[in-house]
C-alpha cells in the first residue's frame, strides 16, 4: 500500500466523520466537511497526475 493510498483512506473516514450528525455539531454547518472534501479532491488529482 503506498502512502497515497493510505491518506486517501483517512480522509475519506475524517470526511465521513465531519458530517454534522451529531447534536453537537449540527450548529457548525457544511465546513468542516466542506475543507476536508477540498483536501480530498486536491489529494484525488494528484495521485492522477502522479505526482503523490
Amino acid at each position: 500500500m503506498s502512502l497515497g493510498f493510505i491518506l486517501l483512506i483517512v480522509l475519506i473516514l475524517m470526511l465521513i466523520g465531519a458530517i454534522p450528525s451529531w447534536p453537537h455539531s449540527q450548529g457548525w454547518g457544511y465546513a468542516p466537511s466542506g475543507g476536508i472534501g477540498l483536501l480530498l479532491l486536491i489529494l484525488v488529482v494528484l495521485m492522477l497526475m502522479g505526482r503523490l
